[in-house]
């Protein structure tokens, strides 16, 4: 039965067009830190922001849909390019499905990455549902793929990768840096 699963889920990946993301405890760590003056601080993994730009070079595209807001986030999102970028979406369809039709997508063409229940309606969607070791366990129960990496600490590097090598183009991009 094992061997059916992992044939299925790299199934699922190698028709991947693009992925979405939720914010916290997926890009971060889930933790928020509050200063005196009321100001948030987020901290973002470089691996996955690197991830993010080589599936972007190689041609994908990334969305981002979270419940909060953040002037933070809005920042890191311009510098890794994404464009499709939806905050304080407590329910998450409607941005699900305003992307999808905005790129003619189907749902078997689109990964999401999310970590609690809030993303459940999105990943019971999309063609390849992924979540953070650390995600709460409704969610990993009903992800295709859970990463070895907690959330902010890689996973996202980890989803992409397996995306990509699933679809036969994670050597190519490795050679572009030894060349």
């Amino acid at each position: 039965m094992e061997e059916a699963r992992a044939a299925d889920v790299l199934g699922r990946a190698k028709k991947i067009k693009m992925i979405i993301l939720d914010v916290d405890g997926v890009l971060t760590d889930g933790d928020v830190h509050i200063g005196e003056e009321g100001e948030l601080f987020k901290t973002f993994n470089i691996k996955d922001g690197m991830g993010i730009a080589l599936w972007q070079r190689a041609g994908f595209r990334t969305a981002i849909i979270t419940g909060r807001r953040s002037k933070m986030l809005e920042k890191r999102a311009e510098e890794l390019h994404i464009t499709e970028f939806r905050q304080g979406c407590l329910d998450k369809r409607d941005a699900y499905k305003e992307i999808k039709e905005k790129y003619s997508l189907k749902d078997e063409e689109i990964a999401y990455i999310g970590d609690d229940l809030i993303d459940l309606p999105v990943m019971i969607q999309v063609g390849f549902a992924a979540a953070p070791a650390d995600a709460v366990s409704d969610v990993r129960e009903r992800a295709h793929f859970v990463t070895e990496a907690y959330g902010g600490r890689g996973a996202v590097r980890e989803v992409l990768e397996f995306i990509l090598k699933s679809q036969n183009l994670w050597k190519d991009i490795v050679n572009t840096f030894l060349s």
